[in-house]
């Protein structure tokens, strides 16, 4: 029991941070370096609210952390404290669409919608046409401008449908009071390109593109941060550029700059570090890895975590042993049926074996048979202790042991 009163008592004596919450995701920066140029185009693109006219719809694009749900939640904050001067009633809400339970359904992600204008719907229960009508009942109860902030919007489309985005584009047509526009958010730079025609054109009137952030713009970012965040000389000389150069290598990420700083901070006081080294960056960036892939793992269809499941058990099976796609796919067979899931065709079953080997979860292998032609061998490339709580994963999604 003592070594557990050490832990707790050198919680105070080994603060290295002064503010930890700076190097948060939630944390809203004073100022959002590097990223002038895309907040002026979204300011002069919504600009018009401010004399009570309703803006186009306007997309905004880029890799995670590249500023863009920063920089829209900045200009809403400056556009709502001068909307008052001119005497117009104006309503911008904000949706994450990748939170569970919000964005998985129309019904759900329509009542979420109500639900921050500052009213209800039941749970469940109504059709899916008196949700809408309801929607339009109180945002059309008085003469208003409403921006909708659809952030991560792939991720309900890719759940419902891009139906559900159409009908939202159309919906002033149906509206007498109140003026509608959208302000949609995608990390996946191709998401357009994979809608129907007719939803694009409505949704995409204006676009604003994020570029990554390069590794010195990085360094900038976190030595802005760090100043406050910590204390006075505690961060080792090449941390913060170690940090930088992770992230430029992870599309210029500052979310992940930003996470790889504190999560070393964390490592540091832990082992009553009296700096921040670049050991603790290493230590920092093996963690967050393994956190991304159970993330993955988590958020995939089912048929991904099918297939996962698949090499998982026959690589417990061989112990070790290289697999052949042909086996993994002979047992995800097995388990589709088994527990009554759609099958899959070959070809798009080693589709997602390829996804896997791009996510660093297995290594795939061309070997060649001769005259036999080639197979593909595969490896888990992932710890044992992440392989358990994939199992844990997937065996909750799928609901089966």
């Amino acid at each position: 029991m003592a070594k557990i009163q050490d832990i707790f008592d050198s919680v105070n004596t080994n603060n290295l941070f002064r503010d930890k919450s700076l190097l948060q995701i939630n944390h809203k920066p004073e100022n959002i370096p590097h990223r002038d140029q895309q907040i002026t185009q979204i300011a002069s693109i919504l600009s018009p609210l401010l004399k009570g006219d309703r803006p186009s719809n306007l997309f905004l694009y880029g890799k995670t952390g590249t500023g863009k749900t920063l920089s829209i939640q900045y200009v809403k904050d400056e556009l709502l404290k001068r909307s008052g001067d001119g005497g117009v009633s104006l309503r911008i809400e904000y949706i994450n669409c990748k939170l569970k339970k919000v964005a998985d359904t129309e019904y759900r992600i329509l009542a979420e919608i109500i639900r921050k204008l500052g009213s209800e719907v039941p749970a469940t229960g109504l059709p899916t046409e008196a949700v809408y009508s309801r929607f339009i009942d109180i945002i059309d109860a008085k003469k208003q401008l409403v921006v909708l902030v659809l952030d991560e919007i792939d991720q309900t489309v890719k759940k419902i449908s891009s139906d559900f985005l159409y009908n939202l584009t159309r919906l002033n047509s149906e509206l007498s009071k109140t003026q509608l526009s959208l302000v949609g958010i995608s990390n996946n730079l191709t998401f357009l390109d994979e809608l129907d025609p007719r939803v694009r054109s409505s949704l995409s009137e204006e676009e604003v593109v994020f570029p990554p952030y390069n590794a010195l713009q990085l360094q900038d970012i976190l030595n802005k941060r760090a100043v406050a965040a910590f204390k006075e000389n505690i961060i080792q000389q090449g941390v913060i550029e170690k940090c930088a150069a992770f992230a430029a290598r992870e599309h210029g990420d500052a979310r992940r700059a930003l996470d790889l700083l504190r999560i070393s901070g964390e490592l540091a006081e832990r082992e009553a570090s009296p700096k921040i080294l670049l050991k603790h960056i290493d230590e920092a960036n093996e963690k967050i890895e393994k956190d991304k892939i159970l993330d993955i793992i988590k958020t995939e269809p089912k048929q991904f975590q099918l297939v996962l499941s698949s090499i998982i058990s026959l690589s417990e099976q061989q112990k070790g042993e290289p697999l052949f796609t042909g086996d993994v796919y002979n047992l995800y067979q097995d388990i589709c049926l088994k527990h009554k899931f759609e099958v899959l065709t070959q070809r798009r079953v080693s589709d997602i074996v390829q996804e896997f080997d791009m996510l660093g979860i297995i290594n795939v292998r061309v070997i060649s048979k001769g005259r036999g032609g080639r197979m593909r061998e595969i490896k888990l490339a992932v710890s044992s202790e992440i392989v358990r709580k994939a199992k844990e994963i997937i065996s909750e999604s799928l609901n089966y042991g």
